[in-house]
């Protein structure tokens, strides 16, 4: 097992970088709502913004254990390399995995599958959020850690730090509490949760900073490799048991790496040469295109289509 150091580097005058700065508030965010919540989980997929979350956590609660358990919302169509690296943290780190599968939310026949190996682009992605809400309910969560920043896509971008959803689980944005001054209001009416998102004021670029700085390990598909992909409607999908090249589609070996991980039915990769961090931190610089707006084909429904999910529930 290789430990990380906890480290912090601070600029030569001794005063605080921008990472400092947002490493303090994300800190000072999850100690507040431990301090103030009963029950409260970190949603944890093995991306690379939970992966931050983790390190966070680490910082905030270290030596002592997490108060709280780490939670992933499996579609059952993840990537292998990205389980693979969930398991190995989790064990590593020595806390608890709660797995909430959308397979067992299909066979309780509380949703329908909305995956067809028949129909491209169909996808589990809608069916996470009652998985999520089943999952809240049975271990009576009051506050679920997220990774979600302002910067990923615009109804993220409304959304405050503490995100306060009704019994139903549901995101109001005309309903929120203001934020003053780092003061947070963590306060449930009866039925209520909320989702907390510590990085929220982070970018992109910040994250994969601070992940350089940190010297976080990944799951290899965040940096380039060769892959079988085919390109639809956009984007280029990683050829796999759940998705098959259509009529008229070719398969292509390419250079590609992820910049956001989700189910791999409607995740896209970019095509890249970054195999080192600082290859990648360089790449995230010079785009102007948001992660999600790239390769997620869910965000690409409608205009509000995260906005659409949220109010029902979703992350």
């Amino acid at each position: 097992m290789t430990v990380t150091p906890l480290t912090r580097t601070s600029p030569p005058d001794g005063g605080l970088t921008k990472l400092d700065a947002l490493e303090a508030e994300a800190i000072h965010i999850m100690r507040e709502v431990a301090a103030e919540l009963e029950r409260p989980a970190l949603l944890f997929s093995g991306g690379k913004d939970s992966i931050v979350l983790l390190r966070l956590a680490e910082k905030a609660f270290r030596p002592g254990r997490f108060p709280f358990p780490l939670v992933h919302v499996d579609t059952g169509h993840n990537f292998p390399e990205v389980l693979e690296f969930r398991d190995r943290r989790v064990e590593e780190l020595g806390e608890r995995l709660i797995v909430a599968k959308v397979q067992d939310t299909i066979d309780a026949g509380r949703v329908a599958d909305g995956y067809d190996p028949a129909r491209p682009g169909s996808s589990r992605n809608q069916q996470q959020t009652q998985t999520l809400l089943d999952a809240i309910e049975e271990h009576r969560f009051d506050a679920c850690f997220g990774g979600a920043r302002r910067d990923e896509e615009r109804a993220r971008a409304k959304e405050r730090i503490f995100s306060f959803r009704d019994d139903f689980g549901g995101w109001d944005p005309k309903n929120q509490r203001p934020e003053l001054w780092n003061l947070y209001n963590g306060r449930l009416r009866q039925g209520e949760n909320v989702r907390v998102f510590p990085i929220s004021n982070w970018t992109e670029l910040d994250v994969w900073q601070y992940i350089a700085r940190e010297r976080l390990e990944l799951p290899p598909i965040y940096f380039a490799h060769e892959r079988d992909v085919v390109r639809r409607d956009g984007m280029l999908y990683a050829v796999s048991e759940f998705v098959r090249p259509q009529e008229g589609e070719a398969v292509e070996r390419l250079s590609v790496r992820y910049r956001t991980v989700g189910d791999l039915t409607i995740t896209g990769a970019v095509e890249s040469t970054a195999t080192s961090l600082d290859d990648v931190v360089a790449e995230i610089a010079a785009t102007r295109v948001t992660e999600r707006g790239e390769t997620r084909a869910d965000d690409r429904a409608s205009e509000a289509a995260m906005e659409d999910r949220k109010a029902q529930g979703y992350f």
